[in-house]
């Protein structure tokens, strides 16, 4: 009779921008980012999350016992309040420990968490996790693509996936893969080698999508590396540049079955290819000016999916800029959607009926937002609790939403505000139709963000236009301040140099 196999499946994910003053804090987490034991199944089990693929029942022996912890997840913004990482990190140890013993681990991660106090919240996670259940016990994690690893992180972990899709739509099958590899250990007892190779580089983030070049070439090259002999992975990480870190920037990951140096070796050619590529990764978008004219001149019969860099909400971005909003108004460019993140605006709507003509001010009320707020007179066309879905895929596989009461607003030329009460990343047309709004019959959707919406606006829209808006995601990273970040450093010093 086969033994069975017991696996704990827990996890904390946080993208960090250290340039903002928006922390994360406990109420936030318990704001719907918190979800234990069948919470998390609920809301991960038919979504295409990382979670989910931990979770995955399709192909899993009746042998192995899957036991749900925690999940805490909100989005990107400042660092994770002390209260909250202790409150969080405390609870999951505990689970950890009180539930055992087991025989794997499966953590979900995102690899650019920072919380008050620890500029390396992910290895701090991994320490504890590895501190609870010992040496012996395989743990395997899976990070987001845009991971700022260390060393002190990838030390206490057997397994490392990072996703290798932007925007991210294979989170559930990393999930699954990673799983399958620490059974393997537990089976086997065999541990393979695990290596970090860090490049003194950061890539652009207007260059990270990997359906195009630079990227797609530099996958086509890491896919080749993974066909050899023993290699079990080799994966880009693109890293996040909005994080004052000393692990700031792009990495390589690589497991080999025949240990550290024969993963090193793989890791390091695909760093090197990586590096003859440096300027290629850095990125552009255009200036505001030049991205209305497009919009107006735009006749396909599909709506343009226009990126605000600047304030991208994936990245950290408080979601009210202001800057694309003004100049649509003001040059009144009709049918085009923009979403801010506005709570006084909407309270102060809320007794408002559809149809009713408004007169209300909205947007650039946070301190990091960029412009001042645009005053509207328009009919408030739709109105929502905020909550909807995304069935089929959106970045990061996931699929509940929760914008907090929302409405729409339409002005006398026809630009299209859809004010919500939460933040939530813009990453799929299903928060304009929550609202009544039909995107497919819109002339272009604004979306605060880069990557991460194109996935879930692909049905909708056509030609994607990047704008270099400013804000603290914004395209130039040689206009933020780094006092912790490693030096000599491509882009920043030209010199830099890599072996």
């Amino acid at each position: 009779m086969t033994p069975t196999v017991t696996l704990a499946v827990l996890g904390l994910g946080h993208e960090t921008n250290t340039f903002s003053s928006q922390k994360a804090d406990l109420a936030l987490y318990q704001d719907g980012g918190l979800h234990r034991g069948a919470e998390l199944v609920a809301h991960h089990g038919d979504a295409q999350t990382t979670f989910a693929g931990f979770l995955e029942p399709d192909g899993l022996e009746t042998s192995v016992r899957l036991v749900p912890l925690l999940s805490a997840w909100v989005n990107p913004r400042g660092p994770i309040t002390a209260e909250a990482f202790d409150a969080i990190v405390g609870e999951m140890v505990t689970m950890l420990a009180e539930q055992g013993p087991f025989d794997g681990v499966l953590l979900g991660l995102h690899g650019a968490a920072v919380a008050d106090g620890c500029a390396d919240a992910d290895a701090e996670i991994t320490r504890r996790v590895r501190e609870v259940v010992g040496g012996d016990v395989p743990v395997g994690a899976v990070v987001d693509m845009h991971a700022n690893l260390s060393q002190a992180m990838v030390s206490k972990l057997d397994v490392l996936l990072p996703y290798q899709t932007n925007p991210h739509v294979d989170a559930r099958g990393r999930g699954r893969e990673c799983r399958d590899l620490v059974l393997e250990i537990v089976r086997s007892g065999r541990r393979p080698g695990l290596v970090l190779e860090r490049l003194p580089l950061v890539v652009g983030i207007t260059s990270q999508d990997t359906a195009h070049g630079p990227m797609a070439d530099l996958l086509a090259i890491a896919a080749d590396l993974e066909a050899e002999d023993g290699v079990l992975d080799c994966s880009l990480v693109e890293g996040f540049p909005y994080a004052d870190v000393p692990q700031m920037g792009m990495s390589v990951v690589a497991c080999h079955r025949d240990g550290p140096d024969a993963a090193r070796d793989v890791a390091r050619r695909l760093a090197r290819e990586v590096w003859r590529r440096r300027e290629d990764l850095r990125g552009d978008g255009v200036a505001i000016d030049t991205a209305i004219d497009k919009i107006l001149a735009h006749r396909d019969e599909r709506p343009m999916l226009v990126l605000d860099v600047g304030d991208n909400v994936g990245g950290g971005g408080p979601g009210d800029s202001t800057v694309l909003l003004a100049e649509l108004v003001r040059r009144e460019v009709g049918e085009v959607a923009v979403v801010i993140h506005d709570p006084v605006a909407v309270a102060a709507l809320a007794a408002a009926a559809v149809g009713e003509q408004v007169d209300v001010e909205v947007g650039g009320r946070s301190s990091e937002q960029e412009g001042s707020p645009v005053a509207l007179r328009a009919h408030l066309v739709g109105r929502s609790d905020g909550r909807y879905q995304e069935p089929r895929m959106a970045h990061g596989g996931l699929r509940y939403f929760d914008a907090g009461a929302m409405v729409a607003l339409r002005d006398h030329s026809g630009v299209l505000v859809v004010l919500t009460s939460k933040l939530v990343q813009p990453i799929t047309p299903a928060q304009l139709t929550a609202v009544g709004l039909d995107p497919s019959r819109l002339r272009a959707v604004v979306a605060k963000g880069v990557n991460g919406p194109r996935a879930g606006y692909a049905p909708v829209c056509g030609e994607v236009l990047v704008v270099d808006t400013p804000g603290i995601t914004r395209l130039s990273v040689h206009e933020f301040t780094y006092s912790h970040r490693t030096r000599p450093m491509y882009p920043y010093e030209p010199e830099a140099s890599y072996v």
